[in-house]
C-alpha cells in the first residue's frame, strides 16, 4: 500500500456515526489515511480524494461517484448494498462488493429471527404488557399462544443467513421450505431436514412463518406486495430481518388490521429509521425492533475485520471478495 491510499469511512448516525467510525479506523494499516464522516458529502474534499469508500448504511449515490473521480472501490460493511448505486459504480468502473462471504452478519440475524418468531409465537409482548399493568393475561392469550414444533418455515433466499436460519429450525423440529432463483444441491438440501424448493406462491401459500433473507434488488423491492401478502394462511406470521423495502409496509398493515395474518416481526424498515406515521408501528400482533440483526457486539466485530481485509487486499493490489457489481 502506498502512502497516499485515501479511504472514506461512511458511518450513518443511526448506526454508530463517528464514534462507530473512530474505532473502524483504527483498524487500517497506519499508511492509509482515512476520513471518518456521517454522509458521504459531509467532506467534499475528502471525496474528492478518496480511493475507497467504505460505507456502513449510508447512501453513496451517482452524484457521490461522479465527485469522487479517484475512486476505484466502495465497499458496503454489510450483506446488503441497496444503499450504493452499483449500477452507476459499475459505468465508472468502481467496485461494490459487499461481506456476503464472510458470514458476518448470519449467526445474529439468525438469531434475531428466532427470537421474532418466539416472541410472536409465545405472545411475549402482550403477555410482559399485560403483567405491567397488574393483568393477568393467560385466560386472554391462551388461544394464541402456539408452538414451533411442527410447523412449516417459508425461508425466501437460502444464502448463508437463510442457512443459518434453516439450521436453527431443523433443531425446533419445524419443516423448511424455501424459494429463490437456484436450487441447491442435494446434499445442501438433506442437512435442513430436507429443505424443499418450491415456488414463492407456493411458499407463501403454505407456510406458518415466512421469513425474508434476500437482497433488495429492483426485482425484490416490494416483493411482499397486497397480492402475495393475500396468498399467506391467516395463521401465518411474516418476518422480516432483511431489508425493509422487500415488503410493502402499507399492505402488510392491512392485512394485519384486517386480521388476514396472525402477526410479524419486523427489524427492518423503509426509511430508517421509520418515521411517526408508519402504520406498522400501531398495527396489532407486531413485534418491532431497531435494526439489531447485524449489530451485537460480536457482530460488529466480525463485520469491521472483514470489510477492513478486504480494502486493505485491494489496496494493496490484491483482489478483493464479493463483488456485486
Amino acid at each position: 500500500m502506498t502512502a497516499r491510499q485515501n479511504v472514506l469511512a461512511v458511518i450513518s448516525p443511526h448506526v454508530g456515526g463517528r464514534g462507530i467510525g473512530a474505532g473502524l479506523a483504527t483498524l487500517f494499516p497506519a499508511d492509509a489515511n482515512v476520513t471518518v464522516v456521517e454522509a458521504a458529502d459531509e467532506d467534499p474534499a475528502a471525496l474528492r480524494s478518496a480511493h475507497v469508500v467504505i460505507t456502513a448504511l449510508s447512501p453513496v449515490t451517482a452524484e457521490h461517484l461522479a465527485a469522487a473521480p479517484e475512486l476505484r472501490l466502495v465497499q458496503c460493511a454489510s450483506h446488503g448494498f441497496d444503499y450504493v448505486d452499483a449500477d452507476a459504480a459499475g459505468e465508472r468502473s468502481v467496485r461494490v462488493c459487499n461481506i456476503g462471504s464472510s458470514g458476518a452478519e448470519a449467526q445474529n440475524v439468525a438469531e434475531q429471527t428466532f427470537a421474532l418468531m418466539l416472541a410472536l409465537a409465545k405472545q411475549l409482548m402482550p403477555a410482559h404488557t399485560a403483567l405491567v399493568d397488574a393483568d393477568w393475561a393467560l385466560p386472554r392469550l391462551q388461544n394464541s399462544l402456539t408452538e414451533l414444533c411442527g410447523k412449516t418455515l417459508g425461508i425466501v433466499g437460502l444464502g448463508q443467513i437463510g442457512r443459518e436460519v434453516a439450521r436453527r429450525a431443523v433443531a425446533f423440529d419445524m419443516s423448511v421450505v424455501y424459494a429463490g432463483r437456484r436450487r441447491l444441491p442435494p446434499e445442501t438440501e438433506a442437512a435442513f431436514g430436507p429443505a424443499r424448493h418450491v415456488p414463492l406462491d407456493e411458499l407463501l401459500s403454505t407456510a406458518d412463518y415466512v421469513s425474508l433473507h434476500t437482497p433488495l434488488t429492483d426485482e425484490t423491492r416490494h416483493l411482499l406486495d397486497a397480492e402475495r401478502l393475500a396468498l399467506l394462511k391467516p395463521t401465518a406470521f411474516v418476518i422480516n430481518t432483511a431489508r425493509g423495502a422487500l415488503i410493502d409496509q402499507d399492505a402488510l398493515a392491512d392485512a394485519l388490521e384486517k386480521g388476514a395474518l396472525a402477526g410479524a416481526g419486523i427489524d427492518v424498515f423503509d426509511p430508517e429509521p421509520p418515521t411517526p406515521a408508519l402504520r406498522l408501528l400501531r398495527a396489532p400482533n407486531v413485534v418491532l425492533s431497531p435494526h439489531v440483526g447485524g449489530v451485537t457486539r460480536e457482530t460488529l466485530v466480525r463485520i469491521a475485520l472483514a470489510a477492513v481485509q478486504n480494502v486493505t487486499d485491494f489496496l494493496a493490489g490484491g483482489t478483493p471478495r464479493d463483488f456485486v457489481n
